[in-house]
């Protein structure tokens, strides 16, 4: 039977992340934030106030930040840097590509407004690639949590984590349904629900819409085995191939491209491990435009429903 979430308010994850950083500021000197012009956006204004020897505003120069950053780990330090998805990754890869990821360096790049949900900024804003620049980087961890809760304890996790992570996040209020207290092991799958008919594997925001479709499809009969893949590098392996070794077939969701994301690196391994068929809700390949986070879900096709439909579809292949 679906185990039933209750929802714990409906917060914004970027805030996850801005109250986590906080909280570390004042437990380790050895923090220190770095922003690029939107310290209100990334919510790292209350570490700025309460520590403001350790944030450097760098102004309209991420590339220069990222730099700044690297830097700053040769003297012990934990550098936050932050921006939005799109500038913390295109607009910087050579810089992270050079000076975080190939010198190892224990830079964690936080990135906020992620996806589609960046809503009506548009397609210039609404980066839906990073997941695949980023996880394309020998050494660097890539975390999408899915809530306020998920994302406060993946940014305690990146703290005390040595090497490079790519933490994204997003602006919408989102419900909030991870237990405070539910450890956070990078790396480490979690199990939602229990089931063997489809296995439904989700992230960030997409989670909560998998919880709600795993409901759908428990009232149609159809029993779902629910993981919420925080982690997308280092991918847990054995969870997912545990689960399709049960369910026999396999639905992934993401607020991403269809290329270069959680279900490409998820069909990737199947195809070594455990060959299964799969359907994604995704992205399918364009960019995104101007409008409501929650019209440009339902347009693109990123929602309950469109998880629903999926996994009656893999299901279908399944049992040809």
């Amino acid at each position: 039977m679906m185990k039933k979430y209750e929802i714990l308010g409906s917060k914004d994850t970027r805030s996850g992340f801005g109250d986590a950083l906080a909280e570390l500021g004042n437990e380790n000197p050895n923090i220190v934030a770095l922003c690029a012009d939107l310290t209100e956006s990334l919510k790292m204004d209350k570490f700025a106030s309460e520590h403001p020897d350790r944030f450097f505003q760098t102004g309209i120069a991420e590339a220069n930040m990222i730099c700044m950053a690297a830097g700053l780990t040769i003297g012990g330090k934990i550098p936050f840097t932050g921006t939005f998805a799109n500038f913390s990754t295109a607009r910087v890869y050579d810089q992270i590509r050079q000076s975080v990821a190939y010198s190892e360096k224990n830079v964690k790049i936080c990135a906020s407004h992620a996806g589609l949900t960046l809503g009506e900024d548009g397609a210039t804003h609404q980066t839906l690639e990073d997941i695949g620049m980023m996880k394309m980087l020998p050494g660097m961890v890539v975390i999408n949590p899915c809530d306020y809760n998920q994302t406060k304890a993946a940014t305690r996790a990146v703290a005390e984590y040595v090497g490079p992570v790519y933490l994204r996040f997003g602006r919408p209020k989102v419900p909030v349904f991870i237990p405070e207290d539910m450890p956070f092991e990078i790396g480490k799958a979690v199990k939602l629900n229990e089931g063997k008919d489809v296995t439904i594997v989700a992230t960030g925001h997409l989670v909560w819409e998998a919880v709600q479709a795993a409901e759908i499809l428990e009232e149609k009969g159809i029993s779902v085995d629910l993981i919420n893949i925080h982690t997308i590098k280092p991918l847990d392996a054995a969870a997912i191939i545990d689960s399709v070794k049960v369910t026999g077939c396999i639905v992934t969701a993401e607020e991403h491209n269809i290329v270069g994301g959680l279900g490409e690196s998820i069909s990737s391994l199947l195809a070594q491990e455990c060959p299964t068929p799969q359907e994604f809700v995704a992205v399918n390949d364009v960019f995104g435009e101007s409008g409501t986070p929650a019209r440009l879900m339902k347009k693109y096709h990123l929602d309950a429903d469109a998880i629903v439909e999926k996994a009656e579809k893999v299901i279908a292949r399944k049992n040809k």
